[in-house]
């Protein structure tokens, strides 16, 4: 009797996960291998007429000055991203986690921008950066501090734009912190504060160590999202800004060759160069996390 319930119950596991399994399969899965594919070709209009290349596309890469450029522009904004992303939400998801009057409508706020639109995120954004009319250069100015070209000046574009970003994925992360931050007994911090710990050493030798699964979590999916950002860039910048060859990312750059000069081919093989350094971040992430992770 019971070998029949398990057996029913892995039936049942097994048909809600199909979904799942099948959405990844058909839109992940077999997209790596068909993007690997096309990597040694040059694509023809429509997929018709492919030419077998080889390994051109990747030499090309390796002397394409614009990749060199792109890479070091994702990196860039990744280290100002993840960790800035990181370091706030964990300070605002220890405030939101005591009991302040107000805690749930400041909830809300910072969850707001997760729930705008992305392109109307941008569209605020660069309205704010104008170097003409916006409001940030306007509040510096009445104080006396020089304007700036936020988004047209190729030095500090980058970490223009990683602030948006911070500010965009703020909310998520908050979110995350604090689901990590109820699972913690208030027993500890009720020990520690008898022993005589202050605030900010009750978080230190509590909060952060058994955080820490939270942390690296979020730390893993922050650095692949920004190795992959496009979208700020894309609605930000305009083609005709000068500043763009010096802000592109390596996605900006697929969508530029593979759909504005179709090369396919060639846009593959970026996205294989993003996938291995992705793979690359990650794995090193996970062998650092042992450690610094504290699991139980």
């Amino acid at each position: 009797m019971l070998s029949l319930q398990r057996r029913a119950e892995n039936c049942w596991g097994w048909l809600f996960i199909t979904p799942t399994i099948a959405g990844l399969i058909v839109l992940n899965i077999i997209p790596i291998f068909q993007t690997l594919w096309q990597s040694f070709f040059k694509v023809g209009d429509f997929g018709r007429g492919n030419i077998f290349v080889g390994l051109q596309n990747y030499r090309a890469l390796l002397k394409d000055p614009q990749i060199w450029q792109a890479l070091i522009n994702t990196f860039g904004y990744a280290v100002i991203e993840v960790p800035f992303s990181i370091s706030f939400a964990l300070v605002f998801a220890i405030m939101l986690n005591r009991d302040i009057r107000g805690r749930a409508v400041f909830r809300t706020i910072f969850f707001l921008p997760m729930v705008a639109a992305p392109a109307a995120v941008a569209m605020v954004w660069r309205w704010l950066y104008n170097g003409n009319f916006g409001l940030i250069n306007y509040l510096v100015s009445r104080v006396g501090i020089p304007t700036v070209n936020w988004i047209s000046a190729s030095e500090g574009v980058v970490p223009s734009i990683a602030v948006v970003g911070i500010w965009s994925c703020l909310g998520y992360n908050i979110v995350l912190f604090l689901a990590g931050l109820q699972e913690i007994p208030k027993d500890y911090f009720e020990a520690a504060e008898i022993d005589g710990a202050g605030l900010i050493r009750q978080q230190l030798i509590i909060t952060l160590p058994l955080l820490s699964p939270t942390m690296y979590f979020v730390g893993v999916t922050r650095t692949i999202a920004a190795m992959q950002v496009f979208d700020l860039i894309f609605m930000m910048l305009d083609r005709n800004n000068p500043a763009l060859p010096k802000t592109q990312s390596l996605v900006y750059l697929f969508y530029k060759y593979s759909f504005v000069e179709n090369n396919k081919g060639y846009g593959a093989t970026i996205v294989m160069l993003l996938l291995v350094i992705i793979m690359g971040l990650t794995i090193i992430q996970q062998y650092a996390q042992k450690k610094w992770v504290h699991y139980g």
